[in-house]
């Protein structure tokens, strides 16, 4: 049987509303854990806030420890959407006005602004998008609670 990877990242819980559950994950770049990181820009570790519907959220309370799973073949989806796709539709949309117009300032303009409707497009099918990625979660074991 085929295990399914998962991406996994410690998180709080910050607020429950009804079945919802907000949890804040530190997000790191591949990168963030590099001992050059020092002196490379790219680098970065920012705190997001993600909301996870849950069956039973009389089990969880504020500010308890868990963990999120996200399965791997979603991220990457999330990453062709985000930016594989736009930056074909703009390389693709640049040669093609280039070879059409032989003018570049006009062609980058357009190429640029061929972007905004994909971007409305993916604006207005959050919802649809948002039921395609599912985050679930694990209680974490707390030791710092644990007495000897």
């Amino acid at each position: 049987m085929k295990q399914v990877k998962q991406i996994i990242h410690p998180g709080i819980i910050k607020s429950i509303s009804g079945n919802e559950l907000q949890v804040s994950i530190i997000a790191q770049a591949a990168c963030a854990s590099c001992t050059l990181k020092g002196a490379c820009s790219v680098s970065e570790v920012e705190e997001k806030i993600i909301d996870i519907y849950v069956e039973n959220p009389d089990d969880y309370k504020n500010g308890e420890s868990i963990e999120v799973y996200f399965k791997q073949s979603l991220g990457f989806r999330a990453l062709f959407l985000g930016y594989v796709l736009p930056f074909l539709i703009l390389i693709v949309s640049l040669i093609s006005l280039m070879s059409v117009t032989k003018k570049e300032l006009l062609s980058g303009i357009i190429s640029l602004l061929m972007l905004i409707p994909y971007y409305l497009i993916l604006y207005y099918s959050k919802d649809k998008i948002k039921k395609t990625f599912v985050f679930s979660i694990k209680k974490s074991f707390n030791y710092s609670s644990f007495r000897f």
